[in-house]
């Protein structure tokens, strides 16, 4: 995370929640800077550590940590998840279709799979709800993420018994195209027009149109190659989930806290997070490129 990404984070925290403003207590001392608050919490979320490992480093009392850390991913998600927790919009299908129309598959707005958080502290009384197939407790998040990594659909809280078709169930990922409500998207494939985007999915996922699996067991060498292309680009939304995880650590470990709701922020924090480092990357990489044209016309 770059520094004036970090500060826009913290100024945004700041002002949305006054427990980040440094005050004096009774006796005129000044207590804990927003900049000790902040980086406790980013400290817990990107090494996955505890809040009483980092107590002598950032001079902060492992309940303060924790509460601060608390207080940071709700700020994160009350403040950022309309903008980084959006569902593309217009400008944004038209990049994700050339994007796939360029890749061999036209149509295409993102794959999408599911990825296991371990629960350390599932309550006994609900092991058997949240013990799926890793024969731990687990939380699902859902999501959908396109080649550059950003993650467009997020849905995270359903007990690691299900499997991916009875999530998708329950997910609102395909409610806009129900309700009839969905964005305009139009592409042509040998002739025939097409006004319903797709994503790419594994085997488990249900046959639906909007929905592109691979061909199992392909003999014919078109369907290799459509096969050798599919997995490929399916391949797109588990490395977001390596990158997300290699960012922060705390949804790569086990998930220490008892709340639901408090691992439902953190999730969420950290997807907003990683989208903006996304974002901001590439806001750097096309003012590169910018310097680099004005540099080779001189």
């Amino acid at each position: 995370m770059n520094r004036p990404l970090f500060l826009r984070i913290k100024n945004s925290v700041e002002q949305h929640d006054s427990y980040f403003v440094q005050k004096r207590n009774c006796a005129g001392v000044l207590g804990l800077s927003s900049l000790q608050k902040i980086s406790v919490a980013m400290r817990m979320l990107a090494y996955g550590v505890s809040g009483d490992s980092i107590d002598e480093y950032v001079k902060i009392g492992e309940s303060t940590a924790i509460e601060s850390f608390k207080k940071f991913v709700r700020a994160m998600v009350e403040i950022f998840s309309n903008e980084y927790l959006r569902s593309p919009k217009t400008n944004d299908i038209a990049r994700l279709l050339a994007e796939g129309k360029q890749r061999g598959f036209p149509g295409m707005l993102g794959s999408l799979d599911c990825m296991h958080w371990k629960w350390k502290n599932c309550p006994v009384a609900w092991k058997g709800m949240y013990v799926g197939h890793a024969q731990e407790p687990t939380i699902i998040l859902e999501a959908v993420a396109s080649y550059d990594f950003w993650i467009w659909h997020m849905f995270f809280g359903l007990p690691g018994s299900h499997n991916d078709i009875n999530l998708l169930d329950r997910s609102p990922l395909f409610k806009d195209a129900a309700e009839g409500r969905a964005p305009s998207v139009n592409y042509s494939i040998n002739g025939h027009n097409y006004t319903m985007g797709y994503y790419l999915a594994d085997g488990i996922y249900p046959p639906w149109s909007t929905l592109v699996k691979t061909i199992p067991y392909p003999q014919e060498n078109k369907h290799k190659n459509f096969a050798k292309a599919q997995e490929s680009a399916r391949k797109d939304v588990e490395r977001a989930f390596g990158v997300l995880q290699a960012r922060f650590t705390i949804v790569h470990g086990l998930a220490r806290f008892w709340d639901r709701d408090t691992l439902h922020d953190i999730m969420k924090a950290c997807v907003i997070m990683h989208n903006m480092i996304v974002e901001d990357e590439h806001i750097t990489k096309d003012i590169e490129d910018l310097n680099d044209d004005v540099s080779n016309k001189d």
